[in-house]
């Protein structure tokens, strides 16, 4: 069973990314050591935007840096730049290596931890979850792709309403 959830299961390699190739430098890991320094840097900025911006993470997760299409392939970003596991890891694709697919991704690792994982990924509206972590990511994009945009400017609204002081009393209410 394990090794059939090694081979099918591509996010479960996050918990051993060594085996797939990739070298940690504390919570951060990278396919290429040559890229260490600017995916520690991502990183970095990152967790401290999303900390001083969005909110306080009781833990910053581990997060898996692939430069190659080979390496995205690997981890299952065959059609996205990124993902985030629970409140475990993050993993940034060789198209996703933007301050905002990182702010992004550690905006969804926020929230699970304050709405739990199982609750944010299947009990939270889809337009707070994606939504939030477009606009308090500061994604330039706009507009997005549909249903992409629409999300963002419903969380937009929400937001205006409410404020950053009561934005996690009032998500743990949708």
């Amino acid at each position: 069973m394990p090794l059939a959830a090694w081979a099918f299961v591509k996010p479960v390699r996050v918990l051993a990314p060594q085996l797939e190739g990739l070298a940690c430098y504390g919570l951060v890991c990278v396919d290429d050591p040559a890229h260490r320094a600017k995916a520690t840097t991502l990183y970095g900025d990152a967790v401290r935007f999303v900390q001083a911006s969005v909110g306080a993470m009781r833990t910053t997760p581990r997060a898996l840096f692939c430069s190659t299409p080979a390496c995205s392939e690997k981890f299952g970003l065959n059609r996205r730049n990124a993902y985030t596991v629970g409140t475990f890891a993050l993993v940034i694709g060789d198209r996703g290596w933007q301050p905002y697919y990182v702010r992004h991704e550690l905006i969804h690792h926020l929230q699970n931890e304050r709405l739990g994982s199982i609750r944010n990924s299947f009990l939270k509206p889809v337009w707070f979850r994606e939504g939030m972590a477009y606009s308090l990511s500061e994604d330039p994009r706009r507009p997005l792709p549909e249903p992409l945009q629409g999300y963002r400017s419903e969380f937009e609204a929400w937001f205006r309403q409410i404020g950053l002081a009561r934005l996690w009393g009032e998500a743990e209410k949708l």
